[in-house]
C-alpha cells in the first residue's frame, strides 16, 4: 500500500504549503526558492495551470505534506519532453516518502501525459537529490555552468535525464523486487 498520495495543488492547499515551505527554510535554502508568500502561491498556481506546466504535492495518508514534484516547461510534438524539478518538507525528509512520490509522478508523466523524456537539472552538491534521481534510474548526461539563479545567484547544475523506456525497465524491476520482498 502507498505510503503517500500525489495530488494537483489549490487554492485550498495555501496555508499548509506555506506552513511547509516556512518549516523547512533550513532544508531547501540555496536549493530551491519555493512561494513563500501568499502572493507568490497565486502565482504558482497560476502558472500550473497552463497546459505546459503541472504541478503535484504529496502528502501522507494523515494529510502531512512531504513534498512538490513539477513538470515544467512541456514541449509537444516531436520532443514529448519536459523539466523535472522536487523538492522535499521538513521533517518528512529521507524516509523514502519523496522517492514514492516521484515514482507516481514519473508514472503520470510517462502515462497520462504521454511523455517520452524528463530532465532534471541538479546543483552537485545538493547530494540528497542528486542520489534520489540516481535511484529512479535518471542517467547523468552533462554540466550546465550558470544555468538557474537562485536566491539571487547563478548555479551550476548537472543535467539528469530518463526516458520512457528507461523508466518501463526501472518499474518493471521495482515490480519484480515488490515480489520479492
Amino acid at each position: 500500500m502507498m505510503k503517500v498520495e500525489i495530488f494537483q495543488p489549490g487554492a485550498e492547499h495555501r496555508a499548509a504549503f506555506l506552513a511547509a515551505v516556512q518549516r523547512s527554510e533550513s532544508l531547501l535554502g540555496g536549493w530551491v526558492s519555493p512561494p513563500d508568500t501568499p502572493e507568490k502561491y497565486a502565482d504558482y498556481l497560476r502558472r500550473y495551470s497552463a497546459d505546459t506546466h503541472y504541478s503535484y504535492l504529496a502528502r501522507t495518508r494523515d494529510g502531512n505534506l512531504v513534498g512538490c514534484i513539477n513538470l515544467n516547461e512541456i514541449v509537444r510534438g516531436a520532443l514529448q519532453s519536459a523539466y523535472l524539478g522536487y523538492h522535499a518538507f521538513s521533517p518528512n525528509q529521507g524516509k523514502g516518502l519523496m522517492k514514492e512520490a516521484l515514482s507516481a509522478v514519473i508514472s503520470s508523466a510517462f502515462g497520462e501525459h504521454e511523455l517520452h523524456r524528463l530532465e532534471a537539472n541538479i546543483q552537485s552538491g545538493n547530494v540528497r537529490s542528486v542520489g534520489l534521481a540516481k535511484s529512479m534510474g535518471f542517467r547523468l548526461e552533462g554540466y550546465s555552468p550558470r544555468y538557474l539563479k537562485i536566491d539571487g545567484e547563478w548555479r551550476d547544475h548537472e543535467r539528469y535525464a530518463i526516458t520512457s523506456e528507461d523508466w518501463a525497465v526501472e518499474a518493471a524491476a521495482a515490480r519484480d523486487q515488490s515480489k520479492d520482498s
